[in-house]
């Protein structure tokens, strides 16, 4: 494998897109091949390739302290901060039906255009179903050629993914799903001293959605936007702190309930708007843009993602300005 660092804007090392595997004695696969297949024949051009229908949130994120002791981090410290966030499904196509899709995510950027800014995409699966980005490309190589459930019989570490699946029932809104880092990262103290954790954000109501209409494309983020008419959407962000037990770089396994759990604030959603009127549309919730007081764990898959989400901000962030481009040359 090979990948090249750079420095982000707010002082976090992220993974640029040169990162590259090997896929059972192939070339190596860059993060162009992966995005390649994530947006398939049919290119939606300015759009992100994955998760592509979204929209924009924005409100606070109210900080309890209690993880202060195991991080030097700001937005772990007791008080409120802002943040930008966007929700959304799985998928290339950004009209997809929203009942539909079979993966949420949360992504929030909190303490936005500072160096303190910490950015996390949460999705509803709490498992990886692989290990290693190989495994993942093969994944969605099985996924485009309809062999799936000959795939999972190859990898037996997929065991835990597929148990939360058969398991799993959506909810009729983005606001009482349960949303994980999946991946494991460190927690840094003033001392140097590091404590691994995953996260959670974990819904404050238990209110059903109320869906208008389930044939409308947008059912799921039109219940959101009615819900947020009545009051701010709220949810928990609940740490799980690693054991000896515990391999911080295998997402593929989940941790023990008994494990040390710590809340360390509330997300307080109080705004949204369409993505292409929001502050999010421009931004790449790369997990790895992180500030002093965190760290990323040895999982490789974060370092994929992290170069999959830059080539895939790159090739929207330049048919965006190509489009603007012929605007301005049309008027």
């Amino acid at each position: 494998m090979r990948y090249v660092l750079f420095a982000a804007a707010a002082g976090a090392v992220v993974a640029a897109a040169l990162y590259a595997v090997t896929v059972s004695g192939r070339a190596p696969v860059s993060a162009q091949d992966f995005v390649n297949l994530q947006q398939g024949d049919s290119i939606q051009a300015g759009f992100r390739r994955a998760h592509a229908k979204g929209f924009c949130i924005s409100g606070e994120f109210q900080a309890s302290g209690e993880l202060a002791a195991y991080s030097s981090a700001k937005a772990l410290q007791p008080g409120s901060y802002p943040f930008i966030g966007r929700i959304s499904i799985a998928g290339s196509n950004p009209t997809a039906p929203d009942l539909r899709a079979p993966v949420r995510s949360l992504a929030l950027t909190i303490l936005p255009d500072t160096v303190h800014q910490w950015r996390t995409a949460m999705n509803t699966p709490p498992v990886m179903a692989v290990a290693t980005p190989e495994k993942f490309y093969q994944q969605l190589l099985a996924i485009q050629s309809n062999t799936v459930p000959q795939f999972f019989a190859d990898h037996p570490e997929s065991a835990h993914f597929l148990q939360w699946r058969s398991h799993y029932q959506p909810t009729q809104s983005y606001a009482t799903e349960r949303y994980h880092s999946i991946n494991a990262f460190y927690l840094v103290d003033r001392q140097g001293n590091q404590q691994a954790v995953r996260w959670a954000a974990l819904p404050l109501t238990d209110e059903a959605g109320v869906i208008a209409d389930e044939e409308a494309a947008d059912a799921l983020q039109q219940e959101f936007f009615s819900r947020l008419q009545h009051g701010p959407v709220r949810f928990d962000m609940q740490f799980t702190l690693a054991t000896a037990k515990d391999n911080p770089a295998d997402a593929t396994i989940p941790w023990a309930e008994s494990n040390p759990q710590l809340s360390a604030g509330t997300i307080v959603i109080e705004q949204a708007s369409l993505q292409q009127e929001g502050a999010c549309n421009a931004l790449n919730f790369d997990p790895l843009v992180l500030p002093a007081g965190f760290a990323p764990s040895a999982d490789p898959i974060l370092r994929a993602r992290a170069a999959a989400y830059a080539e895939s901000h790159r090739r929207r962030a330049r048919e965006v300005l190509m489009q603007q481009v012929a605007g301005g040359a049309n008027e």
